[in-house]
């Protein structure tokens, strides 16, 4: 049964990955979205139309926060 387990989870997350990278490809425009900054405003992407954007991402184990 522990076999049956890992194999399931396995094969959904095979199948979860390749539909979400078949959603976007490189090269394709970035959908909107919006973010907090650590400087506690809210930013959005369509708002930095023109400019370079950087999103840095640190895991929350690696903060002070």
């Amino acid at each position: 049964m522990k076999y049956v387990k890992q194999a399931f989870t396995v094969i959904s997350s095979l199948i979860f990955a390749t539909s979400v990278s078949a959603e976007l490809a490189v090269g394709d425009v970035a959908p909107d979205f919006t973010l907090a900054g650590s400087d506690g405003n809210q930013y959005t992407l369509s708002q930095m139309r023109g400019k370079h954007v950087v999103v840095a991402f640190f895991p929350k184990a690696y903060t002070s926060g």
